[in-house]
């Protein structure tokens, strides 16, 4: 294995210390839940069928009293929609029936346990009685049509394929042709990334389903710089990103940037530094926030240069806040942290540095550290979002 040093290719693997900075499991929880006919080898792959879907739906905003329930006694289960101006019934999805229930108040739960006649009363009833009186449908033609959402009039709809559309135009096929790809793996036992993974189910970022999509992509074959390890290697990073949308309603828009240090084979991320996330609700002005904000976004993203982030690298690592305990234990303690808390920071950053912290860096490095031993989300993230701070302020 050959490893990046003095000019040596990237691709070959480069060692990285992902002991340091966060780790963010966002990935990995999305990589363990998606079953193969979510998973996409290629953007191209992806964009055709979440564009063809769209191609194969249509949107109307109906009188939700204008819609007939109807349910056959033959079969107990059966429930179809009988839309306003449908030449046939739709069938609603898990996902749209929940929706339907919610937006007249009716008990989704409930009614999926009561034979169809029955919960087709009920809902027919809400729907006679919704005092918003209005309600939007997404209806999708594969074989029969089927209601893939419901909601309110002012739901302001960005389709899957327009998010997959704005990150082809900086990572093409996400597989290689330019800087963006699929992550490669870490290998715990050497402690060397490895950029170049063959993109297979089992391996790839890129995920769709009926209610959403989810991309994550590296720029790992270009390795950043940014200052020293404690046995003078180079501390070395990449940049990454990942987004999701759901246009049946499902979840936010959303765009979060990183600099990370590797990937593994679970696709945890390790060494994350500079999180930055950006959400965007499907309000009614949503497609235009999408326009002027998160495309934008993510294009400055992946063009922009890394020497802000490596810049405050160096002014956090440069930075002397502390040279002797009760330096350290004020340092901390005027941020919030307990007496505990404080001394398990001090205690993490000796062990693994072989001294004490003194910059701002050092301090950083240690709060994650032991944010990252929080069996709570909650106070994990608050105890992360305060080394952010630290850093952002530093630089």
């Amino acid at each position: 294995m050959q490893v990046l040093d003095g000019g040596r290719d990237a691709a070959d693997g480069y060692r990285v210390d992902a002991s340091r900075g966060e780790r963010v499991g966002r990935v990995s929880s999305e990589w363990f839940n998606r079953p193969d006919d979510e998973r996409y080898l290629s953007l191209d792959d992806l964009f055709a069928s979440v564009k063809g879907r769209a191609e194969r739906s249509r949107t109307r905003t109906v009188e939700s009293a204008a819609i007939r329930v109807e349910a056959e006694r033959e079969n107990p289960e059966r429930l179809g929609l009988v839309l306003p101006g449908a030449d046939a019934p739709a069938a609603p999805t898990h996902w749209s029936f929940g929706q339907l229930s919610s937006l007249v108040g009716a008990p989704a739960a409930y009614l999926r346990q009561l034979p169809a006649p029955l919960a087709g009363i009920n809902l027919q009833y809400g729907l006679t009685n919704h005092r918003a009186e209005q309600v939007k449908t997404l209806e999708t033609e594969d074989g029969r049509t089927e209601l893939r959402a419901v909601t309110g009039p002012d739901y302001g709809r960005i389709y899957d394929h327009e998010l997959v559309a704005a990150v082809r135009r900086i990572a093409g096929n996400g597989t290689g042709d330019t800087r963006w790809k699929v992550p490669g793996v870490l290998d715990w036992s050497t402690g060397v990334y490895t950029p170049m993974v063959d993109v297979t189910r089992d391996t790839t970022t890129l995920y769709a389903s009926d209610r959403d999509v989810f991309l994550f992509l590296v720029d790992d074959l270009n390795p950043i710089e940014a200052g020293r390890l404690p046995d003078g290697s180079p501390d070395l990073y990449f940049r990454g990103f990942y987004c999701w949308n759901s246009e049946v309603g499902a979840k936010t828009l959303g765009i979060a940037s990183f600099y990370l240090r590797a990937v593994c084979q679970n696709r945890n991320l390790w060494g994350v530094e500079d999180f930055q996330e950006i959400t965007i609700r499907h309000s009614k002005y949503a497609a235009n926030r999408f326009a002027h904000e998160a495309a934008p976004a993510l294009t400055r993203f992946a063009e922009s240069s890394p020497a802000p982030f490596i810049e405050g690298v160096r002014s956090a690592r440069e930075k002397i806040v502390a040279r002797t305990d009760d330096d350290r234990q004020d340092f901390l303690r005027r941020r919030g942290f307990s007496k505990a808390e404080t001394g398990r920071i001090v205690e993490t950053v000796l062990t693994e540095e072989g001294r004490p912290p003194e910059s701002v860096f050092d301090f950083v490095q240690g709060i994650t550290a032991v944010a990252r031993t929080k069996p709570h989300q909650d106070a994990r993230l608050a105890m992360e979002g305060k080394a952010k701070v630290l850093l952002d302020r530093a630089a």
